[in-house]
């Protein structure tokens, strides 16, 4: 297992750690709950520094993301980030990423976790006819995201890094003077995957350590670990790579064709996923609340009211921002309209759902 930079903090701080995409992770701390709760209602922070990066430059670094990135970076103003996928030629998707415009010819992907190695390979096997220069900078980079209601206070009054004019999905440069390391290699963010206001904060391994011990010693924040941000992404319908997206889960079929963009010239999976928007495709993402409390889990059956079964559960929980038991689930498309009655199977027992939208709870982001 590989470790973060701020590893041995989580350790002197309790933390329950545990295997996640290739490193060792904090869980949790205190627990899921008051964790969860400290975003919504105030401010958290998380160690994501096992998140990947990618840094693409040169004479054709717009023309190279076009092409392996389903949304359209076309004449994107510094500044700016995208969300979509990179996926194969038959649709399936290879990983979901922010793809960040820092300058003329000049993109900051981030990728995930787990996926680093083979979103790498996948990349670099792509690069010929491209005059790019291509940079893993996954070892390099820390990173930091601050999320919540006060989260903007935060950044500015703790760690000392004016964010107020960000808006969404932008990002800058920090200012020079920024604490620890080179500020020419600070990048900020504001995106979230929280549904809550949040910011990304990117540095060199000793700025990040600098940054979680002001954080930790100002008291104004609590410390996350990736129980949490599993729960406060999926109750805002949030995909993770492996559950709602994978090589056999197209963006079409997760619901996602909002992000890619089949008006651009051309993109790898785009003759797919054209043919899946016009003709349509086998399953798709819904969601599914239950009449009870039980707690559905990954790849528990999902069925139709007579016992047919008809797909399985993607991500599940009892929703703690609405203390409602609910899911995601990949389903036969017939069985994917809203106010379907379907049926979760638990171990041995049947729970009655019915279909939802993904989003269990409303969004906070400030726009």
């Amino acid at each position: 297992m590989k470790k973060t930079c701020l590893y041995d903090r989580h350790v002197a701080l309790g933390a329950l750690m545990s295997p996640f995409g290739g490193f060792i992770m904090p869980i949790q701390y205190s627990n899921i709950t008051d964790e969860h709760n400290a975003v919504r209602q105030h401010c958290g922070v998380f160690d994501v520094s096992h998140m990947g990066e990618v840094r693409i430059t040169g004479p054709d670094a717009e023309r190279y993301v076009q092409h392996i990135f389903t949304n359209d970076v076309t004449n994107a103003p510094v500044g700016q980030i995208y969300y979509g996928m990179m996926c194969y030629p038959n649709g399936g998707t290879v990983d979901d990423l922010l793809v960040y415009k820092m300058g003329d010819n000049d993109f900051f992907l981030v990728i995930n976790a787990a996926n680093i190695d083979k979103d790498v390979e996948w990349m670099q096997q792509q690069m010929q006819g491209f005059n790019i220069h291509f940079e893993h900078q996954s070892d390099y980079y820390g990173q930091l995201a601050v999320q919540g209601p006060e989260a903007q206070a935060v950044v500015e009054e703790v760690l000392g890094l004016p964010c107020a004019e960000l808006k969404f999905y932008t990002a800058k440069v920090a200012p020079s003077g920024a604490v620890g390391g080179a500020s020419s290699s600070i990048i900020i963010s504001r995106t979230g995957y929280t549904g809550e206001d949040g910011f990304e904060i990117y540095g060199s391994h000793e700025f990040t350590q600098q940054a979680w011990d002001k954080l930790m010693e100002s008291g104004r924040c609590k410390p996350c670990g990736l129980g949490c941000r599993d729960t406060l992404r999926f109750e805002v319908g949030l995909p993770l790579y492996g559950d709602e997206l994978s090589a056999d889960i197209s963006p079409i079929m997760a619901g996602l064709g909002i992000f890619v963009k089949l008006d651009k010239p051309e993109f790898i999976g785009k003759e797919a996923l054209a043919d899946q928007k016009a003709n349509g495709v086998a399953q798709k993402l819904v969601g599914i609340e239950l009449a009870d409390k039980a707690i559905p889990r990954h790849g528990y059956p999902v069925l139709t009211p007579e016992g047919e079964a008809v797909g399985e559960v993607t991500t599940g929980y009892h929703c703690l921002s609405v203390d409602k038991s609910v899911c995601m689930a990949l389903v036969k498309t017939d069985y994917a309209k809203l106010g379907t009655p379907l049926q979760v199977q638990i171990r041995k027992k049947v729970f009655p759902g019915v279909v939802v939208k993904k989003q269990f709870y409303n969004k906070s982001y400030k726009k």
